[in-house]
């Protein structure tokens, strides 16, 4: 299924040497008010330009919308610049950091004496909407020296080292690049007198009341530029939109979210836990998320040998000299695990499974008879994750990846990418998640100190995986600079059932670690020959896709997933009734037949049992009374509530096993009841 990622580009306006982007747009017609405003421009080099950004000569421009992916950026990181100026009306200690868009919003960190408490975030958003109302002018202001530039910001800390560092500052820091220093002056509306103004390289709204609507969500503690060595900062997080409607919407997103939250569904389903005396970001998984993570594992492992894959096994650990071969340790070691010193060598938790896997293939003779060779296996990886990013198990730092890897001829590449991404899309698919779109990652030639391998070797990696992606149909977006160190990849980005997009499999063409292990093959004319090495992961790890399900379904897990998958009620517990020994012999026959089932053999009232089978998402609740019993039958409650009643045993196993077995996937508010025709036509 194709997804829209972006609005189609606008038609181009042409701006006049001499006047500006905004002149332009007003001549063209196009709105400069309203949730469709137009609030930039992209030159031919694909900058973008605040619309009183005027060129020497006639330029055509793409103008961008508000409500564009560029737009909303600009939109939040003006916002962003509205905080700060809040932050320091209210309190002129503060010292500024940094203040991007990010996803569905913005932050800015700042230094205070002490952190924000609740009562501040709300004086400081209502001082915030003050300045949005007054509409204030954003413009900007080229410094024409490093003196002048130290000279106005020798109050900011923080600004002077960005200015002394303006070159290697990453893509996060709006604050400086494109190879000049500016600063961007907020102007009263009426007068034209400086409010305030900030370090940063733009682009910004024209106008304050372009920002439509805005909220803070929280503060929370922040390292200096993400490195525990620098000094701990006030990070505060808001969210803006064109429109106070779609805000709310974001608004009400958040509080489903909350809802399905993983981290609350794992202690509430008792599916897994974190605890402390092992360390943050390592999962250890209960028995009924052991049922989940199992029935995962079996199912991906016997679909990888359908596929043509040779499941393997590797350690945990490994002499530091592999992760040279191979290339990472230069690249990957601060997410590494600290080496451990064994005999006299120093031995690492391994972050990946390819060297390994590298050295199965190269533990003999190879001929091109047997390529392609697929290895795959479920290999435990040890991250050390920054403990501000680690977040239940979508980020943790042990999990296992469901890893494979496919050793080919470059004229087989192209076929064994359309196999995996087929394999992958079918994958997951199969778990209910159907709605995806790709990402190519590509490597930035602007940092070519960050990539191994020949331009030439980049560009056919590069056309083969693009050419593979486009042939599925599905709307691939660039993602530049994104590349792993020894090649391109494609990513599968899939929506959950509330619309947030995950990044799942990922598809990487490798020619560089081959060429490091001196990996061979005999091809038909005798002569010896490299292979491509293609990396896939179907998931990115089992504990995150667990994760990502738990969300996407709520913790309603379909049947053939959920940890119980019945659980006989009787509707009176004492022994004379004799309801709870019909269903235990009832359980028995569905356990034979390979459910999992169970009795609420408690001496809570019916009532109570139901509520708690229905608080733990179980799809079947059977229910025993004494017109059953003597009927020989039992009746089910379903998990939306629904009820069908007087079903024989036989009969009632069968209904069970058949929507168990038709591994049919529906969504938390799908009445399993409704499964049974699917079921039954699968």
């Amino acid at each position: 299924m194709s997804v829209s990622i972006s609005p189609p580009q606008a038609d181009p306006v042409v701006v006049r040497a001499g006047t500006t982007g905004a002149e332009a747009i007003a001549e063209a017609g196009l709105p400069v008010h309203g949730p469709k405003a137009i609030v930039v421009v992209r030159d031919p080099e694909g900058r973008l330009r605040d619309l009183d950004w005027a060129p020497t000569v006639d330029t055509a421009v793409e103008p961008v919308a508000i409500d564009s992916p560029d737009g909303l950026n600009v939109l939040r990181h003006s916002t962003a610049h509205v905080l700060a100026q809040a932050v320091q009306d209210i309190f002129p200690e503060a010292k500024l950091g940094i203040g991007p868009p990010i996803d569905n919003g913005f932050y800015y960190d700042f230094s205070v004496p002490k952190p924000f408490h609740p009562d501040d975030l709300d004086k400081i958003e209502k001082r915030m909407q003050e300045i949005v109302k007054s509409g204030q002018r954003f413009q900007r202001r080229r410094f024409e020296t490093l003196d002048e530039a130290k000279a106005e910001l020798k109050d900011e800390p923080f600004k002077l080292e960005l200015v002394d560092i303006k070159g290697d500052a990453g893509d996060d820091v709006m604050e400086v690049g494109g190879g000049e220093l500016t600063i961007y002056d907020n102007l009263d509306a009426k007068t034209g007198d400086r409010c305030w103004g900030d370090l940063c390289r733009g682009p910004h709204l024209p106008s304050t009341r372009l920002i439509g609507a805005f909220k803070l969500m929280r503060s929370a503690a922040a390292y200096w530029r993400g490195s525990e060595k620098n000094p701990q900062l006030q990070r505060v997080y808001g969210t803006a939109w064109p429109t106070r409607d779609q805000l709310k919407d974001y608004l009400k997103l958040l509080e489903e979210a909350a809802r399905r939250d993983h981290r609350k569904l794992g202690t509430d389903l008792d599916l897994f836990s974190f605890p402390d005396e092992i360390g943050s970001g390592l999962a250890v998984f209960h028995p009924k998320g052991g049922v989940i993570k199992r029935e995962m594992e079996d199912y991906v492992r016997a679909r990888h040998i359908e596929e043509g894959f040779q499941y393997v096994g590797t350690p945990h650990i490994t002499k530091e000299g592999l992760f040279h071969t191979s290339g990472h340790l230069p690249y990957y070691k601060e997410t590494m695990f600290p080496p451990m010193d064994m005999e006299g060598s120093d031995y690492y938790l391994k972050a990946m499974n390819c060297p390994m896997h590298n050295l199965i293939y190269r533990s003999r003779g190879r001929s091109y008879r047997e390529l392609p060779i697929r290895l795959f296996e479920f290999g435990a990886v040890y991250r050390f994750e920054k403990s501000g990013v680690i977040h239940g198990l979508t980020r943790v730092r042990g999990f296992t990846q469901d890893d494979s890897h496919s050793y080919v001829t470059k004229e087989q590449a192209a076929a064994e990418i359309k196999h995996l991404l087929d394999f992958v899309l079918g994958l997951l698919k199969d778990f209910g998640i159907t709605d995806f779109y790709l990402e190519l990652s590509t490597r930035d030639d602007s940092k070519p100190e960050k990539f191994v391998g020949s331009e030439e070797d980049w560009a056919t990696a590069t056309a083969v995986l693009e050419q593979c992606a486009l042939e599925t149909g599905l709307t691939l977006v660039p993602d530049p600079g994104g590349a792993a160190f020894y090649g391109p990849k494609i990513s599968v980005q899939a929506k959950d059932a509330i619309g947030r997009t995950w990044q799942m499999s990922t598809i990487q063409y490798d020619f560089n670690q081959p060429k490091g292990f001196e990996l061979e093959y005999q091809a038909a004319d005798g002569t010896r020959q490299q292979p491509v090495m293609i990396h896939c992961a179907k998931f990115g790890s089992i504990e995150r896709f667990i994760g990502v399900l738990t969300e996407h379904y709520a913790g309603a897990f379909p049947a053939w997933l959920a940890p119980v998958q019945v659980v006989g009620i009787p509707i009176r517990s004492d022994d004379e009734a004799g309801h709870a020994a019909y269903l235990y012999e009832f359980v028995a026959k569905l356990r034979k037949a390979g459910i999992r089932a169970e009795v609420d053999g408690s001496d809570e009232r019916m009532q109570k049992k139901i509520r708690t089978a229905q608080q733990q998402k179980i799809p079947f609740m059977a229910i025993v009374g004494d017109q059953d019993l003597a009927d020989g039958t039992v009746s089910f409650r379903y998990r939306d509530g629904s009820q069908r009643n007087g079903v024989s045993l036989d009969e009632a196993v069968a209904h069970v096993t058949e929507i168990v077995r038709s591994r049919v996937n529906t969504g938390p508010s799908a009445p399993v009841a409704e499964i049974a025709e699917a079921g039954s036509a699968a």
